[in-house]
């Protein structure tokens, strides 16, 4: 390719992503200025509205649970506070058993209740989230499949990642950890207000004062906690790239190759030591949190004992043990409360944030669609398989607006059947032929044909499915190499399969393992040679058996040996096709019916080998230099089977 594709906006967006609807290992501090770097998204709140009206009537009946719930939660210390005065401390001095009986009755059916509320609204809030999550999950990944090649090389993959399983992911919660939260918080709090200003509006004063100085300190404490957090997760973050780098069958490979494992194990061990003080010193904080909080939560009831005893000492109250009791189990139940709602502002914003970069997604124009009434590819006729080029122009789209088309002006026919190759200097535009013709890419300028139509016309699955590409850099999924060649045609039988794989020159390695054609390729295909994934490749393609073939250097990265093999194999692949090569090696296109020499974007120069060779322009040149130059390419040998 002529141009590189450097990062475009999204690229550019550090990977950012909510695990939960609420803030986990970063101070809020930190979670604004995320929040911040979020998209803004026209109508946002009627958009996650949609996405939940599906569900509308199960919502409601949670919002009821969540209400009835919050409400019920403090008719516990209410009652306790009649069991203290009339059931264990009546009036008469002997405690009255059969009224204290009906108060614990009730007590226990509360509790009861509550619980089983509980895990209704909890079943509930799941069953949607869940349901909600995993169509917008299929939504987005479905959105991202139609999006043109040009997106994926401008957006780094973790950045996608990040979207599908980070922020969709933090969907399920959002239910759980915000709405719900904010809503029986509230509701706790009102009622708990209610319930202690009930039961003695002094004590009341005491405890709003002291309240605040409570909620201070476990912010404080939280915010020192979660800053340890936030570095303890990055740590770990640093920790898994180096196992990934390291770990896996290239970065194993390039450590041994340079004897570097020692240095590798020293970084490791260097970020392990400090996961180590990390873990520690967030343990400790935690353990201060926890101090922090039960001194607190021991103080406030005890000033409210000291200030109810100064009321009775001076008989300025009929405050009784049952309503101190009572008092003082509200106040504990709501001090939690209190601190949810102190993040109502950035829980939402938090929330927000999340389903904006999922609709900012969602919101993406793939640049490449259908026509409404785009037609399939001709199934016969004389044009079948022929390739057409009109004064097509063409720069990527994250080119320099100054900088030289990518293709400019470049007009030429490949006639069906024909086996036609491009070769050139390296940036010259080869492999931006190749995009353009299954509409990967859209031509800028002039017209790309297929059988006889523009692709602009065609629908793309089925332009798409007339074309067979094998690549320099062939991409095997870790599974089975039966699995492997189905890709292409997922109801292909055995025979299929051999069939294509004898016709690759590949069968007889494939037949020579021991679990032949069940046999693990590993990842990406490191078990197999360079020249055995390629005809693995072929045998792919040609179980798809597409009128067009087009091969992207497909033997550059081969030695001699496999090259050969390989090469068989392509010329098995392309008898009865149109074949377009894209070729480094001219020793491999020799044979071609038409040989096109591209030079910065331009068709410099076209014939067969023999008639350029006699010409002594550019592709003589290339051919000498290539011709008079010592191989240098090697390809690894095949690790061993499994």
């Amino acid at each position: 390719m002529s141009s590189a594709h450097g990062s475009g906006s999204f690229g550019s967006r550090p990977a950012v992503g909510i695990k939960r609807g609420r803030v986990s290992g970063a101070d809020a501090a930190a979670q604004r200025a995320e929040n911040a770097e979020a998209p803004r998204i026209p109508h946002l709140l009627q958009r996650i509205f949609a996405l939940f009206s599906p569900h509308r009537s199960t919502l409601i009946v949670t919002v009821v649970l969540v209400l009835v719930s919050a409400a019920l939660s403090v008719v516990p210390p209410l009652l306790t506070q009649r069991a203290f005065d009339d059931g264990l401390f009546p009036a008469g001095g002997t405690p009255n058993l059969s009224v204290l009986g009906v108060l614990v009755a009730f007590m226990l059916g509360v509790f009861l209740v509550n619980a089983l509320l509980g895990v209704w609204q909890t079943w509930l809030t799941a069953t949607v989230g869940n349901k909600v999550m995993g169509a917008l999950r299929v939504r987005l990944f479905t959105h991202l499949q139609a999006m043109e090649l040009s997106f994926f090389t401008k957006t780094k993959t973790g950045v996608i990642q990040s979207r599908l399983q980070n922020d969709v992911g933090g969907v399920a919660t959002v239910l759980t950890n915000t709405i719900s939260s904010i809503l029986g918080n509230t509701v706790t709090v009102i009622a708990a207000f209610v319930a202690m200003l009930l039961l003695n509006w002094q004590l009341t004063i005491v405890a709003v004062v002291l309240m605040p100085i409570l909620v201070f300190a476990q912010r404080r404490v939280g915010q020192v906690r979660a800053r340890i957090a936030g570095k303890t997760q990055e740590s770990l973050s640093d920790m898994t790239a180096i196992t990934q780098e390291t770990l896996s069958v290239s970065g194993i490979l390039l450590s041994k190759s340079f004897t570097r494992q020692q240095n590798e194990i020293e970084r490791y061990a260097e970020e392990n030591r400090n996961q180590v003080r990390l873990q520690v010193s967030q343990q400790m904080s935690g353990q201060w949190f926890f101090a922090t909080v039960s001194v607190f939560l021991s103080a406030i009831p005890a000033i409210v004992y000291l200030v109810a005893g100064a009321l009775m000492f001076n008989g300025t109250t009929d405050v009784t043990p049952g309503t101190i009791v009572a008092f003082t189990t509200v106040q504990a139940r709501l001090i939690f409360p209190l601190l949810g709602l102190m993040r109502v502002a950035l829980d939402l914003q938090t929330s927000s944030a999340l389903f904006a970069r999922i609709f900012e997604y969602l919101d993406l124009k793939p640049a490449i669609s259908d026509k409404p009434d785009a037609a399939l590819v001709p199934s016969a006729g004389a044009a079948r398989g022929r390739v057409e080029f009109d004064r097509v122009r063409f720069a990527y789209p994250d080119a320099r607006g100054d900088a030289r088309p990518t293709l400019d002006d470049v007009s030429l026919t490949i006639e069906p059947g024909q086996f036609a190759a491009f070769v050139g200097p390296s940036g010259a535009g080869k492999t931006t032929v190749s995009y353009l013709i299954p509409r990967f890419y859209e031509a800028a300028a002039g017209r790309v044909l297929f059988s006889g139509v523009d692709v602009r016309d065609l629908q793309q699955e089925s332009l798409v499915s007339h074309i067979g590409i094998v690549s320099q850099e062939t991409y095997l999924f870790h599974a089975t190499i039966a699995e492997n060649l189905r890709y292409a045609k997922p109801e292909a039988t055995d025979s299929e399969l051999i069939a294509a794989a004898r016709a690759a020159n590949i069968h007889d390695t494939i037949d020579s393992f021991p679990e032949k054609y069940d046999t693990m390729v590993g990842e990406r295909g490191y078990r197999l040679s360079g020249g055995e994934k390629q005809r693995i490749a072929i045998a792919r393609v040609l179980l798809k058996d597409p009128p067009v073939l087009i091969l992207d250097e497909a033997t550059s990265a081969l030695d001699s040996i496999s090259e050969s093999v390989v090469q068989a194999a392509l010329d098995t692949a392309s008898h009865g096709r149109t074949t377009i090569a894209i070729a480094h090696r001219l020793s491999t296109i020799v044979e071609a019916d038409v040989i096109f020499v591209v030079d910065a974007g331009r068709i410099v120069e076209r014939g067969t080998h023999a008639e350029l060779l006699a010409r002594g322009a550019v592709y003589a040149s290339l051919y000498a230099r290539q011709i008079t130059a010592s191989p240098v390419t090697d390809s690894p040998e095949r690790l061993p089977a499994p």
